[in-house]
């Protein structure tokens, strides 16, 4: 959950260690409300409000392009840069979202609650009630399920299942290890201000990534033999690894790249539609790099590494499918989500 952008300094405690703020929003959007904090998943009430820059938001991105829900939920895409307001929406002409006419997506957490709306900092994914104009929940773990699970009607055909039931405990303790010691654990070692929080947190990031790449030697996907939900919250770290997290955060062990089963996993994945296609590595290396200048305080960013996401992985080797005996593929994207120009300093 990327917030406001700032001195990563204030995301360590006393004793160095990075401290994640977790979701303060945490209304559901289901099927069938029955009780306070549950909206009705009704196409065309809402707006989805992500960085592609964002590994926590790309997840929803991945799912309503899965799901087929592009009709039913309206997309906002930000600008990877943020101000002092935080997320905005600088890439649309004028500066303004034309669904929600909003210039920073602040404005629909002040809507929500006007007094402190904002305390916990201004997130993506948000989705965002458009005819108020308040946001709805910022929850991201919940998002990526409920857009899967309680937006089934509004599906398309061959949509998978990505939590089925009899999978959910196993999916849950994976998750668990991943979000901890990877999808976190990367930001424990870039943001720690101190040795050996740095050391615990990369030792941690890469135990896990070893019994991962082990796991996925015999195995196509991370739980069954479809993608679930594991597999999209451990690829968008995956995807910005080699770019961001090896150098930028000092997670520089190995190189996604040098990995054997790990990196044909994720190369699998990448050349899956609804996957590589929602990548954008330029959005991804100019929040990071420009962003962050406590780390990287000349604000330079990387041309490289270019990574070899399009080469055989021969995953298909080991069975299953990507979307299920009975699932089918998303159609394939026209256009990028959101191209940027050149970089300007």
């Amino acid at each position: 959950m990327s917030t406001t952008a700032g001195n990563t300094k204030a995301y360590a405690d006393s004793s160095g260690s990075f401290k994640r703020r977790g979701p303060r929003f945490t209304d559901r959007i289901v099927a069938n409300p029955s009780g306070p904090g549950e909206w009705p998943a009704e196409p065309g009430r809402y707006r989805l409000v992500v960085s592609l820059a964002c590994p926590w938001a790309h997840r929803s991105v991945i799912v309503r392009r899965l799901m087929g829900l592009e009709d039913a939920i309206s997309l906002a895409i930000t600008d990877p840069l943020q101000d002092d307001r935080s997320w905005r929406f600088s890439l649309d002409e004028g500066g303004v979202d034309p669904v929600l006419g909003y210039t920073h997506l602040e404005q629909a957490y002040l809507a929500r609650d006007p007094e402190d709306g904002t305390e916990n900092g201004v997130s993506v994914p948000a989705v965002v009630d458009i005819a108020s104009g308040a946001l709805v929940t910022n929850d991201y773990p919940q998002i990526t399920i409920d857009l899967g699970q309680q937006w089934r009607a509004h599906q398309r055909a061959g949509a998978p299942d990505l939590y089925p039931e009899a999978l959910r405990d196993e999916i849950d303790e994976v998750n668990e290890g991943v979000f901890h010691d990877v999808n976190n654990g990367v930001y424990k070692a870039g943001f720690a201000t101190r040795q050996t929080r740095y050391e615990e947190a990369y030792n941690a990031l890469f135990a896990r990534l070893d019994e991962l790449d082990e796991r996925l030697e015999h195995q196509r996907y991370l739980v069954g033999e479809s993608i679930t939900e594991a597999d999209i919250r451990l690829f968008t770290t995956l995807a910005r690894f080699d770019a961001v997290y090896q150098g930028h955060f000092k997670c520089n062990r190995q190189k996604l790249a040098e990995f054997g089963a790990l990196w044909a996993y994720a190369r699998d994945l990448y050349q899956t539609p609804g996957f590589g296609d929602t990548v954008d590595l330029d959005h991804i290396k100019r929040h990071y790099y420009m962003v962050q200048t406590t780390i990287n305080p000349t604000q330079v960013v990387p041309l490289g590494p270019l990574t070899a996401w399009d080469t055989p992985h021969h995953r298909e080797e080991l069975g299953g499918s990507p979307f299920g005996p009975e699932g089918s593929a998303p159609e394939p994207l026209e256009h990028p989500l959101r191209p940027l120009g050149p970089i300007d300093m």
